[in-house]
């Protein structure tokens, strides 16, 4: 699969562990040094500021998509290569899903796990067939996933759409998932007559 630009949710905060910050700056630096545009929120703070400047140091062009209220608190990074702002926070996740040909979820708080969700919803519903992966940084999402596990072992996901989720320690590990990832034709609903 080809991925020209990849969207990276992460948190606003830098959160309470310095692996956060690192994994990051690694995503920023690796994406910039492959060639990769990043697209994120638009922030300069906590690990979206981080994120952004670590890929704008490598060379590598960002896009940033913010909403007018958070510029209006001066949250927005102005030093990136093209920043975005939208009226509203639905307007800022179509466009930055538009924009991407995949999705990473660094660590973060309900924002990420909202943004991510939502990503893995709509191609649970066939309308989008991108792959999407969660960077576990120091297992920050081993709760979630096995959340998920639970949820198809009570039969609310389908196993086949469980397995569109990837998930990755390293930003390298996750971009190897996503370039043999393939898209499954499966619909969502558990209990539908297969015809």
């Amino acid at each position: 699969m080809d991925t020209k630009r990849i969207c990276v949710f992460c948190g606003s905060s830098a959160g309470a562990d310095p692996a956060f910050a690192a994994a990051a700056k690694a995503v920023g630096d690796v994406l910039a040094c492959r060639g990769v545009e990043l697209v994120y929120g638009g922030g300069n703070v906590g690990l979206m500021g981080m994120l952004a400047d670590a890929a704008l140091k490598a060379g590598g062009r960002v896009i940033g998509v913010i909403p007018q209220s958070l510029v209006d608190r001066e949250l927005a990074h102005r030093a990136i290569s093209d920043l975005r702002i939208v009226s509203s926070m639905h307007e800022r996740k179509a466009m930055m899903a538009d924009l991407s040909d995949a999705f990473v979820a660094l660590p973060g708080g309900y924002g990420t796990l909202e943004e991510f969700c939502e990503i893995l919803t709509w191609a649970q519903l066939g309308l989008h067939q991108k792959p999407f992966g969660l960077l576990n940084v120091q297992q920050f999402y081993d709760s979630f996933i096995a959340q998920i596990d639970h949820a198809v072992r009570m039969k609310f996901i389908r196993p086949q759409h469980r397995d569109l989720l990837m998930t990755g320690d390293t930003i390298e590990g996750l971009l190897e998932q996503f370039a043999t990832f393939e898209p499954l034709p499966v619909h969502k609903w558990i209990g539908r007559d297969e015809t």
